[in-house]
């Protein structure tokens, strides 16, 4: 089973927190201090929120400010797509901002929520036909 750990960085650990549950996401306290909160999606799917100074630890990169450059776009599947739409109302209420429209595509849905730090989260949910077929069979069979 492969997992995968997101590292983020913020501005303000006890917000991200408050954010990141607000989502729906649990804070394992065996991997959170006053450093990392470790953020858990599901049982495959955490995020690591680190203060920026911790972030700086990891790499000797440059770190961006994600208020102002895009470095990496986290999409996320979500069951329908009113899942999608009360996660965004979920993300917005806790402080999260939606930079653009909805995009519906047919075979895909998906919103766009920033983070309390500008870190870009994309939530969607792709019709079952779609992901298993192609975009092209869904579309084909359902116009």
């Amino acid at each position: 089973m492969t997992m995968i750990f997101v590292n983020l960085p913020t501005s303000d650990l006890d917000k991200a927190k408050a954010f990141y549950t607000a989502l729906g996401c649990q804070i394992n306290p065996l991997f959170t201090d006053r450093n990392a909160a470790s953020v858990v999606w599901s049982d495959q799917v955490h995020f690591m929120v680190l203060t920026r100074d911790y972030f700086t630890t990891f790499t000797d990169k440059a770190i961006v400010d994600p208020r102002d450059n895009a470095q990496a776009i986290i999409a996320l599947t979500r069951d329908s797509r009113e899942h999608v739409d009360s996660t965004l109302v979920a993300g917005i209420a806790a402080g999260g901002s939606e930079p653009r429209e909805a995009q519906d595509y047919g075979f895909m849905y998906s919103r766009t929520l920033e983070d309390l730090d500008g870190n870009i989260l994309e939530f969607l949910y792709m019709e079952p036909q779609a992901a298993d077929e192609g975009p092209e069979a869904y579309m084909g069979e359902n116009g």
